[in-house]
Parts: structure tokens; sequence; C-alpha cells
């Protein structure tokens, strides 16, 4: 960021601190709510997108990713998937 006035998103913001936190993968499933978040993730320099096919899976990948490297992100959408990815 260059300026004091000049506007960043929260998705953004959060992309910038996961990769001062050394991510380098999202884990996750897209959706209807989490779409825009997703087309951040993929204009983002050094993280990558890791498309899974339902909230389990992806949250299984969160998981090792997190035991291995000491944080994992898990990205999911607005419904039940999320009880899955419990």
């Amino acid at each position: 960021m260059s300026s004091k006035n000049e506007k960043m998103t929260i998705g953004n913001y959060l992309l910038r601190r996961l990769k001062s936190l050394d991510v380098d993968i999202i884990f996750g499933v897209p959706g209807d709510y989490n779409l825009p978040f997703l087309d951040q993730i993929e204009d983002f320099d050094g993280i990558q997108w890791g498309n899974n096919c339902n909230e389990l899976n992806a949250s299984y990948a969160a998981d090792g990713y997190a035991r291995i490297r000491g944080i994992g992100v898990l990205v999911t959408t607005f419904g039940v998937g999320e009880l899955s990815a419990i």
C-alpha cells in the first residue's frame, strides 16, 4: 500500500496477512458467496487455490497442511458444508 488514502479490500488484507505467515495455498470449495474472494486469490501472487470436491476433504487438506506448516487455511461458502468442515 503506497498511501494512507489507498483503499484495500478485506480479502486483499487477508491474503497479504496470510502470505506474511508463509501460507502458500488456501483450500476450499467454490460457492456463490465466496467467488469474488476466489478471484482475489487467483490474482494474488504467491498463494494458490487448492480446489476440493467437498468441505470435508478441504478441511482434511487444511488440517494436514497445518500439521506440517503450522497454519492451514480453509474457505467455504454459506450453507450446510460448514458442518462437514467441522
